[in-house]
């Protein structure tokens, strides 16, 4: 439920209750300063007043902050754009620099402002960049990717897939639960949300 009004500056502010808050969205604080979201999560009682808990980080110096509201709260959510660009390398200390297929603009994104999401990139990954004024705020990752499994315990006799599932080392070097009959070697398809295992790879 979006509606927009126009601030003072002529620019429009974008109201957003707060059960339709998502990730990666950009609000716009009582204190003036931009938070990109990084969780947000309704909670609705039997009885009670149901509530939405929002965990974000200020853009400007990082410092993440939790906040909880009715479900129905206005929030003002600030104007971005999400572009999709094309993962080119990591310039050391910069960053890490995407360009726009489109018009071939670089953008250098900071680690601090990637987070997690650096151990799954990977050369001409397509990613989807959030931007303000040009400022690229977080980072859309593809929802899976493809790994392949560097070790893992070996295969007992006996086993199902239907059995625990066992943990195992990533190519990218992140650690996940995989099923029993995975082995070392397999390239498998992870999910980049939470890094657990999808399926094994089709290719």
């Amino acid at each position: 439920m979006d509606c927009q009004a126009p601030t003072e500056k002529g620019d429009p502010v974008v109201k957003v209750i707060a059960s339709d808050v998502r990730k990666g969205n950009v609000l716009e604080h009582s204190d003036g300063k931009l938070y990109v979201v990084m969780a947000a999560e309704s909670f609705r009682p039997g009885k009670g007043t149901p509530t939405t808990t929002i965990t974000m980080r200020r853009i400007v110096d990082g410092v993440k902050t939790q906040e909880t509201h009715k479900t129905t709260d206005a929030l003002e959510k600030a104007f971005v754009e999400e572009v999709k660009h094309t993962f080119l390398y990591e310039d050391g200390d910069a960053g890490f620099v995407f360009m726009n297929p489109v018009n071939f603009e670089q953008v250098t994104v900071s680690r601090d402002t990637i987070g997690d999401a650096v151990a799954y990139l990977h050369s001409e990954m397509e990613v989807y960049l959030l931007l303000h004024d040009g400022v690229a705020l977080s980072i859309d990752l593809p929802a899976r990717v493809t790994l392949q499994i560097l070790e893992t315990e070996p295969v007992t006799k006996g086993q199902t897939a239907s059995s625990s599932y066992k943990p195992a080392k990533l190519s990218n070097g992140l650690r996940t639960m995989v099923p029993p009959h995975i082995e070392a070697g397999t390239r498998v398809v992870i999910s980049t949300e939470d890094g657990s295992y999808f399926e094994r790879a089709k290719d």
